[in-house]
């Protein structure tokens, strides 16, 4: 099982500069995939969590798979129905073959209203808008275009998103969830592989809570939950270290230091 590490894309302390070093960081210590959010319009209710700067994934990505060599680029998760899936298949495909195989989409339908209505798509359409851009990505697979080639991981975990991630993905890719509640989506699915993301926040006393979210808690805790997420069959999981505060990117030599700890302690356990 591989560890990736999402990286924070926004914030006023996110900076080119900043950008490489995570890239560097996620190298370095054999991370399996860096991934990127992705938001279009910082409307108010997304610039609450997620302000300015805000950098473009696939520009992002791409820039960054020239700093790179091994590490795999991919976004968690891109809101499919802010592009055209004409668009989103083409930037998808260049960026994997521009990368040498390198690219993962990991999609979704998104939350803020705002963003939407300011880029003239109807919010209640989201569902359908984004299995429609699943349906051409799938297309693209089965005419054996270059689209094709992406691997897909669908977010979310409502029954609907499941069954989405059943008819599209090649992997379901849940967000910060607790692992009982993983547990039982993957006991009542088949789901086509599982990869997901979790929160990662080392705690000096270990967090007793029942809705612990997985990733939360001492480095034994973490670890437990790694190889709990390894059992279940997670290829891939995620590490998260933002936690909701935009001034935690003027300081990311913190999560830097949480992922290096992880990072290290699992490579000797794994």
């Amino acid at each position: 099982m591989q560890l990736g590490v999402n990286v924070t894309n926004f914030g006023p302390g996110t900076d080119p500069g900043v950008l490489r070093e995570w890239a560097r960081l996620a190298e370095g210590l054999g991370f399996g995939v860096l991934m990127v959010s992705d938001h279009v319009a910082v409307t108010p209710d997304v610039a609450e969590r997620y302000p300015e700067p805000f950098y473009e994934p696939f520009t992002t990505l791409s820039w960054l798979a020239g700093l790179t060599t091994t590490v795999r680029l991919g976004t968690t998760v891109l809101v499919l129905p802010y592009r055209h899936p004409l668009l989103v298949a083409r930037m998808a495909a260049n960026l994997h073959q521009l990368s040498g195989g390198r690219f993962v989409l990991g999609v979704g339908v998104g939350w803020a209203r705002q963003e939407y209505a300011a880029l003239g798509v109807p919010f209640t359409a989201r569902g359908r808008l984004t299995d429609e851009s699943l349906g051409i990505l799938r297309e693209a697979r089965d005419a054996g275009r270059p689209e094709g080639d992406v691997p897909v991981w669908v977010g979310g975990h409502s029954e609907v998103a499941l069954r989405r991630a059943v008819r599209f993905g090649d992997a379901w890719h849940p967000l910060r969830l607790p692992l009982p509640e993983m547990r039982a989506v993957l006991r009542r699915h088949a789901l086509p592989g599982f990869a997901p993301r979790i929160a990662l926040r080392v705690t000096g006393a270990p967090v007793d809570a029942s809705d612990r979210p997985a990733g939360v808690g001492t480095l034994e805790q973490i670890l437990d939950d790694l190889d709990q997420l390894r059992l279940l069959g997670a290829d891939t999981v995620v590490l998260d270290p933002y936690h909701g505060d935009p001034e935690e990117t003027r300081r990311p030599d913190a999560a830097w230091q949480a992922l290096t700890t992880v990072a290290t302690h699992w490579s000797t356990r794994s």
